[in-house]
């Protein structure tokens, strides 16, 4: 059935009224769900991989010994995260690929501001929990969608599994929260402007 709102691929509308901000979907664009369902893990893996490459670098700029045990701490739960989503590719008979996820890439270079922008100390680790949660919540929202789309697929193995690790990134915010709300953001709000 053609959508009559929008013209096939490769079609342009010359009606007066069309869609000014359609955009045309790229040759391999998913058609289906299983297809969207397989490019957002290919996402979300190639981000945890990302992850775990990054994270030291936090570690290693926190001041604060109960934000580098929390990031030391989540460094091995994404570790386990990654090994959990090569079992949902072989569960999906699919190969274990990572395809450069654009938004986590921009969070890490904003991680990557946030320690050039500011000085070692509790301002720089309140910073490091800003960046962290920004990407606890992109992880939040992508694995369920994940959980939703795999129950949507009947694909209840990969979505128990995805379920876990969402709890894992829940945890984890709330873990982070704490120790912002905690220590560090009282320590930062009395750092004396330079």
């Amino acid at each position: 059935m053609k959508n009559i709102n929008h013209p096939e691929k490769g079609q342009k509308d010359s009606a007066p009224n069309a869609l000014k901000n359609f955009t045309t979907p790229a040759t391999d664009a998913a058609g289906d769900l299983r297809t969207l369902f397989i490019d957002s893990l290919k996402d979300i893996y190639w981000a945890e991989n990302a992850l775990v490459g990054a994270l030291p670098k936090m570690v290693e700029n926190a001041t604060s010994a109960a934000l580098s045990s929390a990031i030391k701490d989540h460094l091995a739960v994404t570790k386990n995260q990654v090994a959990r989503l090569q079992s949902v590719f072989e569960l999906l008979g699919e190969k274990a690929e990572g395809k450069k996820c654009e938004a986590m890439a921009g969070l890490l270079k904003e991680g990557d501001s946030i320690l050039e922008g500011t000085v070692p100390g509790a301002v720089r680790d309140a910073g490091i929990i800003a960046a962290s949660q920004k990407v606890e919540h992109y992880e939040i929202a992508t694995y369920g969608t994940l959980c939703a789309f795999a129950k949507a697929l009947g694909e209840n193995e990969a979505a128990q599994l995805l379920t876990k690790t969402l709890a894992e990134e829940k945890e984890a915010d709330m873990l982070l929260s704490d120790v912002a709300a905690t220590k560090i953001n009282f320590a930062a709000a009395e750092t004396a402007p330079e």
